[in-house]
């Protein structure tokens, strides 16, 4: 056995080897490498574009968030203001009322003060009459001196 032959042969075999190899088993690993790292890299594209979704999202998150707590110390303003202006509302009514009340109890006193001054000089004019009647010693008509009598009551 010759070298030679032996080395040629064995680079023949190796370079048709090389060539088959080159030809069938290169390309899909090749592929499959690409497809590899196109997958590692949508991968990351994705996980880079669910970070910058989850920042944007905290963030519309936060400035509803101040939105509806403004919203809510608005409305509880609102609300005190209009509690206040129930409880202004109701003290106003609550005074027209006692007013009301107030007047309609000084004109009751007025009237029933007139009805016993009346009672009174009515009393008074009978006394007097009962009197002068004692004092003249005859009897006084009460019909015929009943001018005398509202005249005198009018003057008390």
């Amino acid at each position: 056995m010759n070298i030679n032959a032996t080395l040629i042969g064995q680079s023949v075999a190796f370079f048709i080897f090389v060539v088959f190899c080159m030809k069938f088993v290169w390309p899909p690993v090749i592929a499959a490498l690409h497809e590899r790292q196109k997958k590692i890299a949508d991968g990351l594209d994705a996980a880079s574009r669910a970070a910058r979704d989850l920042e944007l999202a905290q963030e519309k998150a936060g400035h509803q968030l101040r939105e509806a707590k403004a919203q809510a110390a608005e409305i509880i303003e609102q609300a005190k203001k209009r509690g206040n202006q129930i409880v202004e509302e109701a003290v106003d009514k609550a005074r027209v009322e006692a007013d009301r009340v107030k007047a309609s109890a000084h004109a009751e006193i007025e009237q029933e003060l007139n009805g016993v001054k009346d009672a009174l000089r009515a009393q008074l004019g009978a006394l007097a009459v009962g009197g002068a009647e004692k004092i003249l010693g005859a009897t006084i008509d009460q019909n015929a001196h009943a001018e005398l009598v509202n005249k005198l009551a009018a003057e008390i």
